[in-house]
C-alpha cells in the first residue's frame, strides 16, 4: 500500500505539472496578445515556481534504489577526542533528528550511551517515513567539526570527528535468512535515560553475528522482549545494507566514503571558527550558516550528493584549518 500510494503520488504530481505548464502558457499567450504586462509576470512567477517543483521531482525520482523507500537505522559513533567528539556526536544526532522532524518523519531512540561529562558515547535512531533511508544514506561517512572549544579554559581551536553509519529497515518484501546458531545474544542493563529502572533490570539487548562480527544494541524499551525484536529487526537491516554495499563495490568499484574516523577520511565539514561554513567534499556544496544546517536544514546536501551519484561531477575540496 505504502508503495502503491507513492507511486500515485509521482503520478499524479507530473500530471499536475504538465497542465499547470498547459495553463502558464495560456496565460502568456493571453497578456502577450493583450499587452497586459502584468498578467505575463503572473505567469512568469507560476514558471519559476513549476521549475523548482520539477527540481524536487526530479531529485526524488532518483530515490529508487532497492531499499530506498524503507525506513532507516542511523547510527552515531564519535572519534578520538573524548569530550569534544562525543558532544559533536549529540550535535549531529540533533541536527538528524530536526530533520527527520521537518519531513514529518517519526523517530525512535534505539541506543543512547551518555558521554563522559557531555555528549555520548554511541547512539542509534530509528528514523520511519516514506524514503528515509533514500535520503540519509546520503549521510554515512566521517563528519569533521572546527570550532572554539567550549570545554576548553583557554578558549583553543579543536577539530572533531564523528563517524555516520546509516541502514535500511527490512520490510517484508526483503527475505533475510540468519542461522539463529551464529548470533550470539548478550543482555544487559540499559545505558540510556530511563529512571531506576535500567539499574534493575537487564532490558537492552546486543546480537552479534558471529561469521561477520555485526553486532547492534537496542535498549529504547523497557521491556527486553520489544528489545530483543527491535535488536532482530536492526541485524536484518544491517546485514542486508552489507549486502547492498558489496554489490554496489562489484557494480560500480567505488571506493567507500567512511574508513578511518580522523583525517582524510570527511565527507562534510563544519567550519565555525575562525568562519562560518559548511562544506561537502563530495560535492562541493557549501551553506555560510552552519547554524540553520546543524538545525536540520540539510537537504541541500542529500540533494547535491544524489545528483552526482547519479550524473557524476567533480569533487569538493575544503582548505584545512589548522
Amino acid at each position: 500500500m505504502q508503495e502503491r500510494n507513492a507511486l500515485a503520488d509521482s503520478i499524479e504530481g507530473v500530471v499536475k505539472l504538465e497542465r499547470e505548464l498547459d495553463d502558464a502558457v495560456t496565460l502568456i499567450e493571453l497578456g502577450e496578445a493583450e499587452d497586459d504586462e502584468d498578467t505575463i509576470a503572473e505567469a512568469k512567477a507560476i514558471l519559476e515556481g513549476l521549475k523548482a517543483e520539477s527540481g524536487r521531482r526530479q531529485i526524488e525520482a532518483l530515490l529508487s534504489g532497492e531499499a530506498d523507500a524503507n525506513n532507516a537505522f542511523l547510527e552515531v559513533h564519535p572519534g578520538a577526542g573524548g569530550t569534544e567528539s562525543q558532544d559533536w556526536a549529540e550535535m549531529l544526532l540533533r541536527m538528524y533528528t530536526r530533520w527527520a522532524e521537518r519531513r514529518k518523519f517519526k523517530v525512535e531512540l534505539v541506543e543512547w550511551q551518555a558521554g563522559e561529562g557531555a555528549g555520548i558515547k554511541a547512539a542509534t535512531i530509528h528514523v520511519k517515513g516514506h524514503n528515509a533511508y533514500g535520503w540519509l544514506k546520503t549521510e554515512a561517512g566521517v563528519h569533521r567539526l572546527v570550532r572554539i572549544s567550549p570545554f576548553d579554559a583557554n578558549a583553543r581551536r579543536q577539530t572533531s570527528f564523528v563517524s555516520i553509519d546509516v541502514y535500511p529497515e527490512v520490510d517484508d518484501r526483503i527475505v533475510i535468512d540468519i542461522n539463529e546458531a551464529d548470533v550470539r545474544v548478550d543482555t544487559m542493563r540499559s545505558g540510556g535515560a530511563g529512571g531506576q529502572h535500567v539499574n534493575k533490570t537487564e532490558s537492552a539487548v546486543r546480537l552479534t553475528h558471529i561469521p561477520t562480527g555485526v553486532a547492534v544494541v537496542s535498549e529504547g524499551d523497557r521491556s527486553q522482549h520489544k528489545n530483543r525484536a527491535e535488536a532482530w529487526r536492526m541485524l536484518r537491516a544491517k546485514l542486508y545494507e552489507r549486502e547492498l554495499k558489496r554489490r554496489e563495490a562489484e557494480a560500480m568499484a567505488e571506493q567507500a566514503a567512511k574508513t578511518d574516523i580522523g583525517w582524510g577520511h570527511q565527507i562534510r565539514s563544519y567550519v565555525l571558527q575562525p568562519y562560518q561554513l559548511v562544506k561537502d567534499l563530495r560535492t562541493g556544496h557549501t551553506s555560510g550558516t552552519p547554524q540553520a544546517v546543524l538545525d536540520g536544514a540539510i537537504d541541500d546536501f542529500m540533494e547535491a550528493t544524489l545528483a552526482q551519484k547519479a550524473y557524476g561531477g567533480a569533487e569538493g575540496e575544503i582548505e584545512d584549518v589548522d
